[in-house]
């Protein structure tokens, strides 16, 4: 897995399919062919201040990289950035629900990503 570092790159992402589920809000989009690496995908990680203080922020952003790494691995798409919100609740949620929040929206972003290409 890469990181997505660049403000262009998270735009994109948030332009791309949202979807809401719990404590995390998950943004999704291809990555771009220039940037596209084989057998990659990209992952971004944003808490806004409304989550808290840098402290509470921090958090948020570290639980929400542990839970990625072990779940992105498995059901992650190559070919893709994903971009994972923190919420208010986010730092409090118990972790094997925010792998719940994290495992559910990833299924209704590839389903609404299944859906888009089979229109097109």
């Amino acid at each position: 897995m890469d990181r997505l570092k660049k403000r262009a790159d998270f735009l994109r992402a948030a332009r791309g399919i949202r979807r809401v589920e719990g404590a995390i809000t998950l943004e999704t989009c291809a990555t771009p062919p220039d940037e596209t690496a084989p057998q990659k995908l990209r992952i971004g990680f944003t808490a806004s201040k409304k989550i808290g203080n840098a402290v509470a922020r921090n958090r948020a952003k570290r639980r929400l990289r542990a839970a990625a790494h072990e779940l992105l691995p498995l059901l992650g798409r190559q070919g893709h950035d994903y971009v994972l919100v923190a919420r208010g609740t986010t730092v409090a949620r118990p972790f094997a629900a925010l792998l719940s929040d994290i495992t559910s929206a990833l299924r209704s972003a590839h389903r609404k990503l299944d859906a888009k290409a089979g229109e097109g």
